[in-house]
């Protein structure tokens, strides 16, 4: 705890630190406007304004509104600059004189023209990423300089504040929790987060959306929010596109490539992309029961090949109304192969060894279709999206022991998923500084797993039996929001509720092949919840924010939770799911303060969550070979957790910049676990853990050239406990450059991660064995990457609604 209160002390002066001036004599001059495309004649969003004196130093500043329009305030009396600045365009100058009856200025609709015309650019990228807090999220413009620190979005992501990526599994945690929803595009999709991640290439990627406390306009999944991740949308007249190509290699190879091209013309714009991922990657490690001289030794190769096509469409059948539809194909085919060895120290005759030779196919299908009436009023329309989703799984386990009592057996899993999804929405600006927005929506969501196995189980003669299961399991939701929000001279504010309803219906019918007996295990669980939120902004100069907000959420069992079908299995432990969990709610409360600096920004904020019915991993020992564990999920009485955070982007020389972040997190986790006494009987025992955890990262860009950047980012992570380990701390530190050449149209990057190789999971547990261990994978990557944009145009991105996902993602063993 001291070391707690010494950061909080040091952060709050910091805050301190951070206040304007309140004894300089600030006149109440203003400069308003709206930056307009000169060749669309659309509204530009996020354009800098910069305001300067007339010795060139900067005064003050901001960033144009969604619908184009600025107003900078607080500006001293005088004569001043205003620059119009914006990544792609010619940069236009306003003199201005702030004086006696002329303090409030209207510099009317400003026209920017492209910078170019030689139509070399398809995707404008800046070459420092930035960082800006919004009241509902903190948005993660990604520049070149990201670009370097890895081939595909999962390697970009452990560079980004609070966000870490499971290195073994690959699946995603936002402030320590994986409870996050991740999104492209803000639609939802049927593959798997880890896997999608790895097949989007870094260089697609035009900015990052973190969504920690979201409004009720969003779905309310999540304890830790939502993770959007907006991709260059490439609408542009004429032909366009991009290719890359990308190669790693540490133990074993890997191979990502991706091309994306569209043609717009007139009221059509067609797109189409297609990527693949192609690689091998080698875990390994060991747990060692120190009591019972036990270790399992691990060996791990995954195979895995996958395809992702996407075409679309977008019509614009006049200036009030956009039709749109797109549709996702993905292919995955994966083989896995496990040695898997128990060396009993104290008697080796006891050996023995498990090897697991598996096949995971599936094949994911979305279809989308968008339609947008835009009424006369600017900002005010109505959108329906239809999106369905259709997911087909197979998975193929052989299991083969060596020296073991146990038979050999074969598991065979079929999955059919579908996902449909219908939303209306309504804006209505009711004035300059009210908005107000409604809808409705409704989301069928249906799974049918079959799993056999032709030896699973002992009947009373201890014979082992053939077994069939079919786990069916359906969920609607139906709900309808409303948000309110009015912009004040200095203060803004939104509040809103989303009313659901949910049915809930699954039932696992199960066979004995052998008696031919069989069991129908049902459970309904229908429930009606609300959702509050509230956001308010207090902005008292250009270069202070303050942003306060409060959200209610929830976090649904995924399918891996509830469905009762082992998850995976080894000699020593087994996971399955549990059918009757139930979801846990969170009321969670935040608080920002961000502070413009002349060379950039910096952000700190405050989170505290309260956990209803808070779903935690149990720990149980097999009656059937008490050497044997089960992991499984159950609910557990409300707990609380709380977090601090701070991040900054701040550029102290032209040639370098710093993106760095600092997050701290503390949570209760609670527990069943299972042990034996000392008259070897078996004990349940409620076991609580008190969770402090740190993390610290730092991205630093040094730009050589125009055309030359290298990069130096390192990340270090503290100890961390949960309910069955108590994980050791982390140190990782990659190197990167970039190279731009043929006028900026081709790019080729180069990284080399992990250096030192001090990137590895190292751990010790005490429930419901005393036992230590380790797991390595292949940290230690070199990554190549060659991209090459083609085609011509003039840059137009087309909106997208964003949207959030409702399927928890389930982790990995550890």
């Amino acid at each position: 705890m001291k070391s707690i209160t010494l950061f909080c002390a040091l952060l709050f002066s910091l805050v301190l630190i951070a206040q304007p001036n309140s004894n300089k004599d600030i006149k109440n001059g203003s400069v308003s406007g709206r930056v307009l495309d000169a060749q669309l004649n659309e509204p530009l969003p996020y354009v800098n304004i910069v305001i300067t004196d007339i010795a060139k130093k900067v005064i003050t500043g901001g960033i144009t509104n969604d619908d184009g329009t600025f107003e900078i305030k607080n500006i001293p009396e005088g004569s001043i600059t205003v620059s119009i600045q914006f990544v792609g365009f010619k940069t236009i100058d306003k003199n201005v004189t702030l004086g006696k009856g002329n303090y409030k200025v209207n510099l009317g609709d400003i026209k920017l023209e492209e910078e170019s015309t030689s139509l070399d650019e398809v995707n404008i990228v800046a070459d420092v990423s930035t960082i800006q807090q919004k009241v509902d999220r903190k948005v993660i413009t990604i520049g070149k300089d990201l670009q370097t620190a890895g081939a595909t979005a999962s390697e970009l992501m452990n560079n980004l504040p609070s966000v870490s990526i499971d290195q073994q599994t690959g699946s995603v945690s936002l402030r320590g929790n994986q409870n996050v929803r991740v999104m492209v595009d803000g639609k939802l999709s049927n593959i798997p987060a880890e896997q999608l991640l790895k097949q989007i290439p870094s260089n697609s990627i035009k900015s990052i959306e973190l969504i920690t406390n979201p409004s009720a306009k969003y779905n309310p999944e999540g304890m830790s929010g939502i993770i959007n991740i907006i991709l260059h949308k490439n609408t542009k007249i004429g032909f366009n596109g991009n290719i890359t190509v990308g190669l790693a290699h540490d133990i074993e190879a890997k191979f990502n490539s991706s091309i994306d091209a569209n043609y717009r013309n007139g009221k059509v714009n067609v797109y189409g992309s297609y990527g693949n991922n192609i690689r091998r990657n080698a875990n390994y490690g060991y747990i060692f029961r120190t009591e019972q001289e036990v270790k399992q030794n691990f060996d791990i190769l995954n195979d895995n090949k996958s395809h992702l096509f996407k075409i679309g469409l977008d019509y614009y059948l006049n200036d009030k109304n956009t039709i749109s539809v797109f549709t996702n194909q993905n292919i995955f085919n994966g083989e896995t192969d496990v040695n898997s060895s128990i060396a009993y120290l104290f008697n080796d005759a006891l050996d023995e060894s498990q090897y697991l030779s598996g096949l995971n196919e599936n094949d994911s299908q979305q279809y989308n279709f968008n339609y947008t009436h835009d009424f006369t009023k600017e900002g005010h329309n109505i959108e329906l999206e239809v999106d369905h989703n259709i997911y087909e799984g197979f998975a193929d386990n052989s299991n083969i022991f060596f020296s073991s009592q146990r038979p050999n057996f074969i598991e065979d899993t079929d999955t059919d998923r579908n996902r449909t999804t219908f939303n209306l929405d309504y804006v209505n600006p009711l004035s300059e500084s009210v908005k107000l927005e409604l809808g409705l929506q409704a989301r069928l969501f249906d799974t049918n797993i079959f799993y056999q196995s032709d030896a699973r189980e002992q009947n009373e003669n201890e014979e082992y039996i053939p077994t069939t299961t079919n786990f069916n399991y359906t969920r609607n939701i139906y709900s309808a929001y409303a948000t309110y929000g009015k912009k004040l001279e200095k203060w803004s504010y939104q509040v809103g509720i989303r009313a659901e309803t949910v049915n809930v219906d699954s039932d696992a019918y199960k066979i004995d092949l052998d008696s031919n007996e069989e069991f129908n295990i049902p459970f309904e669980n229908d429930y009606f919840e609300l959702y509050p939120s509230a956001f308010v902004t207090y902005s008292p100069s250009e270069k202070n924010s303050y942003q306060f907000s409060y959200s209610r959420r929830i976090d649904r069992p995924g399918i891996g939770q509830v469905n009762p079908l082992p998850n995976w299995s080894t000699p020593l432990i087994s996971e399955f799911g549990n059918q009757e969990l139930r979801p846990q709610f969170t009321n969670s409360v935040e608080t920002n303060y961000t502070r413009q600096l002349e060379k950039g920004s910096i952000t700190a904020g405050v989170f505290y969550r309260i956990i209803e019915d808070e779903i935690q991993q149990a720990i149980l020992i097999d009656r059937t070979d008490t050497n044997r564990l089960i992991f499984t999920n159950l609910n557990f009485d409300n707990t609380s957790a709380y977090g601090i955070e701070l991040s900054s982007n701040y550029r102290p020389t032209k040639w370098w910049s710093i993106n760095a972040s600092f997050d701290l997190y503390a949570q209760t986790q609670k527990s069943l676990a299972e042990s034996f006494d000392t008259n070897d009987e078996i004990v349940l025992n409620t076991v609580e853990v008190d969770n402090i955890a740190w993390s610290a990262r730092a991205f630093n860009n040094f730009k050589v050239s125009k055309s030359l950047s290298f990069s130096a980012f390192g990340m270090y992570r503290s100890k961390n406990k949960n309910i069955q380990f108590e994980m050791k701390d982390m140190l990782m530190v990659n190197l990167g450059m970039r190279y731009n050449f043929m006028e900026g149209r081709a790019n080729f990057s180069l990284s080399y991660n992990d250096i030192f190789d001090t990137m590895y999971a190292e751990f010790d547990g005490e429930r419901p064995y005393a036992q230590q261990g380790q797991f390595n994978w292949e940290s230690q990557q070199i990554t190549t990457s060659l991209s090459y944009r083609f085609g011509g145009g003039k840059y137009r991105a087309k909106s997208r609604k964003q949207r959030d996902n409702d399927v928890k993602q389930d982790g990995g063993m550890f």
